[in-house]
């Protein structure tokens, strides 16, 4: 499945060959795919790894980022994260730079593997107080942890709009796409962030959370791993079921502003996920709908 037009063609002969020629320790375990997301493709190799390979030029900078931080941000942690254990670079094969992980054992958060939503919102929102209270050990925005998530708002506003707009064509009247603008406007009014910047993982969407015995167990997928403002890091909690979002939003005690913020940030994803997938990812365009749909029934209930 190919989503974007600068992709690079990845398949099981391709990571063969990157294996062999940079892990041949490695090189005649098992191999089968393991899931691919908008940024990566991955495959399990044998019982114990996992190889990570960006679908495109730009998507490679995620890998980087992982590599060198997530060492070091792993042991101020509970919750597992991804371990780099090898720094894949390029070749003939493949011309951009990937890893190979330890691999992390967990279910995929759903309703059959969550059996108390609001203890998974208090989980989650345990992580966020975490890993925004940890030190930022010398690291700017401008050592590539720079992402418009964790940015303003208001530099978003041109092509959230036409997001939107994009997302009214296509949807109709599925969608309360007025309700949603009037309240990214809304958002836009607002005074910018005061808190202090900090460590973001950027993309707690259900998919890049594994749960064990039905609470959180990891966070998988840093590829979004910045520095800025926290509102950003609360908006996935729109994809999880309402006790989730509302003890996550109790437990952080977040204030009507931070919240309508994060709001605005689930709205800015949800609709660029419509409009840019909506003819290449049809499942992610169905997460992105159901995204939207509950911040407008969360808005409806006042």
């Amino acid at each position: 499945m190919t989503l974007h037009q600068d992709e690079i063609p990845i398949d099981e002969t391709t990571v063969r060959s990157l294996l062999r020629a940079q892990c041949p320790q490695w090189a005649d375990l098992g191999l089968s795919p393991a899931g691919a997301g908008t940024d990566n493709t991955m495959y399990r190799l044998g019982d114990d790894l996992l190889v990570r390979l960006p679908r495109t030029a730009d998507k490679a900078r995620s890998v980087r980022k992982e590599q060198q931080w997530l060492p070091r941000l792993a042991p101020l942690l509970t919750w597992p994260v991804p371990e780099p254990v090898h720094a894949g670079t390029p070749t003939t094969a493949f011309p951009l730079v990937w890893s190979v992980y330890r691999w992390i054992d967990g279910d995929d958060v759903t309703p059959a593997s969550v059996r108390d939503w609001a203890a998974f919102g208090v989980d989650l929102a345990d992580f966020v107080r975490q890993l925004h209270a940890v030190d930022l050990m010398g690291a700017t925005r401008a050592d590539g942890l720079s992402w418009y998530r964790g940015g303003s708002l208001r530099a978003c506003d041109e092509w959230v709009g036409r997001a939107l707009d994009e997302c009214r064509a296509l949807v109709g009247s599925r969608l309360d796409v007025p309700a949603l603008q009037r309240l990214w406007r809304a958002a836009l009014a607002l005074p910018e962030p005061t808190a202090p910047a900090g460590w973001l993982h950027g993309d707690l969407r259900p998919t890049n959370l594994l749960a064990r015995d039905g609470r959180l167990h990891a966070v998988i997928d840093f590829g979004g791993l910045s520095i800025g403002f926290p509102d950003a890091e609360h908006a996935p909690v729109w994809d999880l079921p309402p006790q989730a979002r509302h003890a996550y939003r109790d437990s952080l005690r977040l204030d009507e502003v931070t919240w309508a913020r994060a709001r605005a940030w689930a709205i800015a994803v949800g609709a660029s996920g419509v409009s840019y997938y909506w003819h290449t990812y049809p499942e992610f365009v169905a997460e992105c709908q159901a995204r939207l749909q509950a911040i407008c029934a969360d808005a409806a209930e006042g």
